[in-house]
């Protein structure tokens, strides 16, 4: 009888993606971290480089009591959970990332429903889980109205750092 396994995406280190999918590798955990091909500028040159798509993370496939083995891997952090649980990755999205990746190149990822008037959470920096309204879109970066203390803050962020709720 073959044992279920499912994908499960984790939090690794800044920068530390491409690191943590070799010792996963090394240990015989099946993992998937998705590069990018991107063309950067420098003062003198142009390069492509190889870059993580999801920042911060990796996929692993494992069976459900496995998942322990991932804890010991230097340079993750954790799980992403969803609703108190690893948050389960189905074959089939993993799968549409690698055909979409096969064959476009430079792909950004856009954070999904960044428009005024929406609630957002802030997932980063030292606002970590503020709520806010978006008053206004510009580009890669959003202006956040954050209500506290009965005043009101604005402040711009960068779009990926914002969570619709």
């Amino acid at each position: 009888m073959e044992i279920k396994k499912n994908w499960y995406a984790v939090y690794t280190k800044p920068r530390w993606e491409k690191k943590v999918a070799a010792m996963l590798l090394e240990k015989g955990i099946e993992n998937y971290c998705p590069i990018n091909k991107v063309i950067r500028q420098w003062s003198d040159r142009k390069k492509m480089v190889m870059e993580p798509v999801f920042k911060g993370y990796v996929f692993v496939k494992l069976e459900e009591n496995k998942k322990w083995q991932v804890k010991d891997v230097n340079g993750i952090l954790n799980f992403v959970y969803w609703l108190g649980k690893p948050a389960v990755i189905r074959d089939e999205e993993i799968d549409t990332i690698r055909k979409f990746l096969n064959e476009f190149e430079d792909v950004q990822v856009e954070p999904k429903g960044v428009v005024v008037n929406s609630e957002v959470r802030i997932r980063q920096g030292v606002l970590m889980n503020y709520h806010g309204i978006v008053v206004e879109v510009l580009g890669n970066r959003a202006v956040v109205k954050i209500e506290t203390l009965d005043i009101q803050l604005s402040a711009h962020f960068d779009k990926k750092n914002l969570e619709p709720v």
